[in-house]
């Protein structure tokens, strides 16, 4: 067996976080590293004492909202945010951090990684958000796939 590269293992790491999920839509996760280390962890779902959306229904289903549109109608929090809010939290400065999540993030998450000064955005899938790339782009943030092997995916 060989040993993982750093994307690799940290996208493993990710895509087992988005495990925890109870989104019905999608299962979302996200690591915050800064020199090979782990700040934080995300995924994405109800906020915490909430009662999950696998339990009480999908708002953007109930309301056939389209993936990629209207982020604000949505009971839950992305893996994204969950992150940046746990490095906070948890007094983990996360300034020229890389974040690995596996879905590339949509333009509010684009928005609070700009803010929250994270340098590079490695995801393992794409997600339908133009405008999002247009912010990452111009705030300079290095955005790039990583390639998983079968064994790193859950």
């Amino acid at each position: 067996m060989s040993r993982p590269d750093w994307d690799e293992y940290f996208m493993g790491i990710a895509l087992q976080v988005s495990e925890r999920s109870t989104c019905v839509r999608r299962k979302t996760g996200a690591v915050i590293v800064r020199e090979k280390r782990i700040l934080a962890t995300g995924y994405n779902g109800a906020p915490a004492g909430l009662t999950h959306c696998e339990d009480v229904g999908c708002v953007r289903d109930t309301n056939s909202i389209p993936s990629g549109s209207n982020h604000e109608l949505c009971r839950g929090i992305h893996a994204e945010q969950n992150a940046v809010v746990q490095a906070a939290r948890f007094g983990n400065a996360i300034e020229g951090a890389i974040i690995y999540t596996t879905h590339h993030p949509c333009v509010l998450c684009a928005k609070i990684l700009v803010n929250a000064g994270v340098d590079s955005i490695i995801y393992h899938e794409s997600y339908p958000d133009e405008l999002s790339a247009q912010i990452l782009k111009e705030a300079g943030i290095t955005v790039r796939t990583a390639v998983c092997s079968e064994a790193d995916k859950v």
